[in-house]
């Protein structure tokens, strides 16, 4: 979903330099500072960080998960992919082995830098990429268990640690291979950096800056590991605690981004209602109107087609009103109860179809209840009104052993339940599980027929 940027670009970049400048300060005094410690032998606060690391990480490749699942974004796919690895990795090699009071085996320690690697590759593609795709779940679980497949192999990096000739004794890893992972991984931020600061340059889309900033503190941690090439169980590094934080801010960036997803899903969901309602209603009225002008056009007598023209146009006016009244209504400022029956008297205003509304004052609806509701009662009266040739139905909205249930009846023509369901009833049961209710439809021909909606508990 594109949107506006929350502020300019270019007060942004400032933020971003002015990070920058204070990181790489801080950086530079740790690394020709005697004085400073780089290192804390902490095992508990290693353990918890690195618990932490593995849990937000987690969380992150499923909400970037989510949001390719919404959008298709082949970057969310790979940021998820990503992260995945880094969540992967952390728990396997490194909280998996420490959770049981041990040090950190050098083959652990070497398989975790790898997973960070590959993480770190992944979410670098993330910018370059913009394309979408259609099969999303299907790719989504190829994705995964390559994913799963890479860190297992893993396991082989040791191999190559060993021939470097690095200090491996006492769960201690350190040496020139470390200093190169590290550097490797700081290459790998620096260039997931400027991707994500261009593309959010090119797009405005508010992840991109968070994504940003997440990255900027995760370059600067690997750059804390390459002054300080330390890994084990025992120490925790300056760079450590800046990795933590890019995490959270992540975390924070993709829930805002997922919750923006779903909300524009829902209004791509409400547009394309609206056009359904306009296409079989206004656009079918309209249509009457061109062809009776065509009609006059044509000589026909204006006595017999001016009746015509009028209730047309009348017709017309009613279902504009419909479809005006309906958007401004729900999740307005107005009172849920007051709305519904505003709606319902300009729904029976030309006096086809009658409608009682019952609103028990003991219930209360959410917000997200209430415009779900409201659009629920809306399209059940209007397939009253189109297709079951009723002359009244009942709106009740009331409280039944504990639950809230909305019932919108009829007098009409009923149909048989065996049947193909039409797209409206479908549309009433997609709203209705987007609000955690059931939707129950009883119908018998020539008997009417009775919708029901029961609300989740509260």
């Amino acid at each position: 979903m594109e949107q506006e940027r929350p502020l300019g670009y270019r007060s942004w970049l400032l933020g971003e330099c002015m990070l920058v400048g204070l990181l790489a300060s801080a950086t530079a005094l740790f690394a020709v500072s005697d004085w400073l410690e780089p290192a804390y032998v902490v095992p508990e606060a290693r353990l918890a960080m690195d618990t932490a690391i593995a849990v937000v990480a987690t969380i992150v490749a499923v909400l970037a998960a989510v949001r390719f699942v919404v959008e298709g974004r082949v970057s969310d796919l790979l940021l998820g992919a990503g992260f995945w690895s880094i969540a992967l990795g952390t728990s396997t090699f490194v909280f998996a082995t420490l959770v049981g009071g041990g040090s950190l085996p050098a083959e652990a320690g070497w398989a975790a830098l790898g997973s960070r690697v590959l993480g770190a590759s992944l979410i670098a593609l993330g910018p370059v990429v913009e394309s979408r795709v259609a099969a999303r779940r299907r790719l989504l679980v190829a994705t995964g268990s390559a994913v799963v497949a890479a860190v297992a192999g893993l396991w082989l990096a040791p191999v190559y640690a060993r021939a470097g000739g690095e200090s491996l004794a006492g769960g201690l890893i350190e040496g020139p291979s470390v200093v190169l992972a590290a550097t490797l991984l700081a290459c790998l931020w620096l260039v997931a950096l400027a991707g994500f600061a261009l593309r959010y340059r090119r797009h405005g889309r508010e992840l991109d800056a968070w994504i940003t900033l997440a990255v900027t503190l995760a370059f600067f941690a690997d750059l804390h590991l390459a002054v300080t090439p330390v890994v084990s169980s025992d120490y925790v590094l300056q760079g450590d605690f800046l990795r933590l934080v890019a995490y959270a801010i992540l975390l924070v960036g993709v829930w805002r981004a997922i919750a923006e997803a779903e909300f524009g899903r829902a209004v791509a969901d409400e547009r394309a209602r609206v056009a359904r309602e306009i296409h079989d209603g206004l656009a079918q009225y309209l249509f009457a109107i061109s062809a009776q002008v065509s009609m006059l056009d044509a000589g026909a007598e204006l006595d017999e087609v001016l009746p015509l023209l009028r209730k047309a146009s009348a017709a017309a006016q009613q279902e504009a009103r419909f479809a005006v009244l309906a958007l401004s209504s729900a999740g307005g400022a107005a009172r849920f109860d007051a709305s519904l029956r505003r709606y319902v008297e300009v729904l029976t205003a030309d006096g086809e179809l009658a409608v009682d509304v019952e609103v028990d004052p003991r219930v209360r609806l959410a917000p997200d209840e209430q415009i779900e509701v409201f659009r629920i009662v809306q399209e059940g009266l209007g397939n009253v009104r189109r297709h079951a040739r009723a002359r009244h139905a009942v709106v009740e909205i009331r409280q039944v052993d504990g639950r809230r249930v909305v019932v919108v009846r009829d007098d009409g023509v009923g149909f048989d339940e065996r049947a193909e369901v039409g797209q409206g009833l479908e549309n009433m049961r997609r709203r209705a599980e987007a609000i955690e209710g059931t939707l129950h439809v009883r119908s018998v021909p020539g008997r009417g027929t009775s919708l029901e909606v029961v609300l989740r508990a509260v």
